[in-house]
């Protein structure tokens, strides 16, 4: 499989190295000038191309970038690349970082995402810290494997991206459809909590779409109060504490 990989901040680098890893043809861009690309490539085991070449004839595209960064995207990025290329959104949306963006009111995250890029996609990998990624993925069939969901409308995709994250080393449950995807957006319980398959299901089930902004907001106002900014550990169990409703 020859996979396209849009950004390499903390997951999607993560991912590039992991897939290449496991032996994918893997290609990545970022906004970097071509010199520090192929430095970056070169570390993660990819090959450096251009924002256009990096969707050329592959067999899956991810996304994994800023949300308010989509929107300077080439709008003809996708143009020529077949119905059958699996396309995949990392990202999460966070307010203070990415404005006030009215149609979030109506539509998921990445519904909003599939409509800039004019692509159906899959949401993946954007319920889970860089450190889970990083240190948490077991073999296949592991007791203490950590389980992400993934939501979309095509099945068939959504097959191969459960493929690709147990590569990573890592469970999936489905999410249900693209529209269903609130329930692994941040503010709620599925939402970087490191849960196994059944709590994850469980997670998925009792999440609050009218509740989760604010918790979202509650946790990062907390997060940046502090004097410095917290380890993985720490992020993990306060997600854990507010988001699976222990918070008193």
């Amino acid at each position: 499989m020859k996979i396209g990989i849009i950004g390499t901040g903390s997951i999607g680098s993560l991912l590039a190295e992991k897939l290449a890893g496991a032996g994918y043809q893997v290609k990545v861009t970022n906004t970097k000038a071509m010199p520090e690309l192929e430095k970056i490539a070169s570390a993660l085991g990819a090959t450096p191309a251009s924002i256009y070449d990096v969707v050329k004839g592959v067999d899956a595209i991810i996304f994994s970038m800023p949300f308010n960064t989509y929107k300077d995207l080439p709008k003809d990025l996708l143009k020529n690349v077949p119905q059958d290329v699996v396309v995949m959104d990392t990202s999460n949306y966070y307010p203070f970082r990415d404005g006030e963006i009215a149609e979030l009111q109506q539509v998921t995250e990445s519904e909003y995402i599939s409509g800039i890029l004019d692509r159906p996609l899959v949401k993946v990998f954007n319920n889970m810290l860089e450190g889970t990624l990083k240190y948490k993925g077991r073999p296949s069939g592991a007791a203490d494997r950590v389980a992400i969901s993934i939501a979309g409308d095509n099945p068939e995709h959504k097959k191969v991206v459960a493929h690709l994250v147990d590569l990573t080393g890592f469970n999936t449950v489905d999410g249900g459809d693209l529209a269903d995807s609130w329930r692994q957006q941040p503010g709620t319980p599925a939402y970087c909590t490191e849960l196994n398959e059944a709590e994850l299901k469980q997670a998925l089930a009792v999440a609050e779409k009218g509740k989760a902004p604010a918790i979202r907001d509650f946790i990062m106002d907390n997060l940046m109060k502090k004097d410095q900014w917290p380890s993985y550990e720490e992020i993990l169990a306060g997600n854990r504490l507010h988001e699976m409703g222990k918070s008193k």
